[in-house]
């Protein structure tokens, strides 16, 4: 299951990249503690809810227009609005301020929670694994799951940094065109997705 997480692909790892270039490492890290406090949310969700997180699919539709939405919204946002702000790392400007760190927490949490995709990953995992597992495998399993998801977050975070030091202001404007636009195509495939296969599901 981690390496399935760490080998997706997904607007949630461009934006990891984008968030590191962007803001340097604080960046990066508040972005994905959000992705994770969404990922053990619906971990514990589809273990101990597993109808509550059921009951939460049926509105799957809603949730992921709403994902699509949020991501287009990225998209326009970062295509034509977004203003490069420069790092302490390059300037010695003052760092992040808290609400910045919780406003970029916030949009992790949100581009994870609001995939159906990843909802329905979860959910399926903690029902398949329940029918074998005790309790106390399933937070073996999981716990190792997620870990492992976490290191390798990380680990992308670092190399991301790394990235930055090389690149030169233009070219940071250019990864926000391109991240926009990705945001824009994902947005785009999410909702065709939801509106024309995921009725069947």
């Amino acid at each position: 299951m981690g390496l399935l997480l760490v080998l997706s692909v997904g607007p949630v790892i461009f934006t990891v990249i984008k968030h590191s270039i962007n803001d340097g490492r604080e960046g990066g890290f508040s972005f994905i503690v959000g992705v994770w406090v969404s990922d053990i949310l619906l971990i514990v969700l589809a273990n101990i809810f597993s109808e509550l997180l059921t009951r939460l699919l049926d509105f799957k539709e809603i949730i992921g227009v709403a994902g699509s939405a949020f991501l287009i919204a990225m998209g326009v946002y970062y295509l034509f609005f977004k203003k490069i702000r420069l790092n302490p790392e390059d300037v010695g400007m003052p760092g992040l301020k808290n609400y910045h760190h919780a406003r970029i927490a916030t949009q992790g949490f949100l581009i994870n929670t609001l995939n159906p995709a990843v909802m329905l990953f979860w959910l399926t995992a903690a029902t398949a694994i329940a029918v074998t597992h005790t309790v106390r495998d399933r937070i073996i399993i999981f716990g190792t799951a997620i870990g492992f998801n976490m290191l390798m977050d990380i680990v992308k975070v670092a190399l991301a940094g790394k990235l930055r030091k090389k690149l030169t202001l233009k070219n940071i404007r250019l990864i926000n065109k391109l991240s926009g636009i990705i945001f824009l195509i994902f947005g785009t495939i999410l909702l065709i997705g939801v509106l024309f296969f995921m009725k069947e599901i």
